[in-house]
């Protein structure tokens, strides 16, 4: 049985292929622009903002401890971005191949999100070494990226076009909310965040009719099997952000030359986990425009993913 009409129609945000690639064509920037020589990150000070650190709660940290586990945060931050988005090149690739003739405004805005990809996965990878170099210590991020990419792709189409879309509101919502206004952050890591923004929130519009698209051809078993697919990889991603908090402790006691204690190893763990459940889970679960394309796939399936944010929260 085909989707039904209610469906079919995702695009509630009137987004469209021409006014995506066109805004995409106004946002030109090279990676050489952003990182190099003359653009240092500056140690002294925070790389992410509180709401998503949550470095503050850790009150046996002196504050030059918290600002380093922040620095750490940061690194992740960024190098987890670099991660996914060498899942969403192939998806993404994959997508546009299926039909490169029906829309030509299609096919270009599919290729160039595909090669703002990539050019941000080399962003961060730039990033890392820079990091590295300036912070002293080298810090273990989850992977390896095939891997993981293998795993995610290995779930149904629908599936990983859910979890593209989350990941994508969830860039728009860390930055307008949390970064684009802090004066607080080095001015060098919130370039790179706002750099990366400018082309995401076009990705966002992109990875919304791309959904739509695949909806379209979708059956009541496909969307189903497609919103548990999702939820799966949603583990999946939980199980890797628990062993980024154990990466992340052992990078912040080498960094520091603090060994913590059986109690403030427990209450760095239950923090930081949560802290990065709500990171790269809960405020993207959460984000109205990703909700309402989960309850156009299937009316009711948003209150599910509701009843499920405040375990990342």
């Amino acid at each position: 049985m085909i989707a039904t009409e209610t469906k079919r129609h995702i695009n509630v945000q009137n987004f469209t292929y021409q006014a995506a690639l066109a805004a995409s064509e106004k946002i030109n920037w090279r990676v050489e622009d952003l990182i190099g020589p003359d653009r240092q990150l500056d140690f002294n000070l925070s790389f992410m903002p509180e709401k998503l650190a949550r470095v503050e709660p850790l009150a046996f940290l002196s504050p030059a401890e918290r600002r380093a586990l922040n620095q750490i945060r940061g690194n992740a931050y960024l190098c987890i971005f670099g991660l996914v988005e060498e899942f969403i090149l192939p998806f993404v690739v994959d997508h546009v191949r299926l039909d490169l003739g029906s829309d030509d405004y299609r096919t270009r805005a599919f290729l160039v999100f595909a090669g703002e990809e990539a050019k941000h996965i080399q962003l961060f990878k730039h990033f890392r070494t820079e990091f590295e170099q300036g912070f002293g210590t080298q810090c273990n991020v989850i992977g390896p990226p095939a891997a993981i990419a293998k795993a995610v792709l290995a779930h149904p189409p629908l599936a990983v076009a859910l979890v593209i879309l989350q990941i994508e509101w969830m860039t728009q919502a860390h930055f307008v909310e949390s970064i684009k206004d802090s004066r607080e952050l080095d001015l060098q890591f919130k370039s790179l965040l706002r750099y990366h923004w400018f082309e995401e929130s076009q990705h966002a519009k992109l990875d919304t009719l791309m959904l739509e698209t695949i909806a379209q051809s979708s059956s009541d078993a496909d969307i189903k099997e497609g919103i548990q697919g999702y939820a799966a990889i949603g583990e999946l991603i939980d199980g890797g952000l628990q062993q980024q908090v154990e990466f992340d402790l052992d990078s912040f006691e080498r960094a520091t030359g603090r060994k913590l204690d059986e109690n403030e190893r427990k209450q760095f763990i239950d923090v930081q986990l949560q802290a990065n459940r709500w990171t790269y889970l809960g405020s993207g679960m959460s984000h109205p425009n990703f909700l309402t394309s989960i309850d156009r796939l299937q009316p009711g399936a948003a209150d599910s993913i509701r009843q499920m944010i405040p375990m990342f929260s």
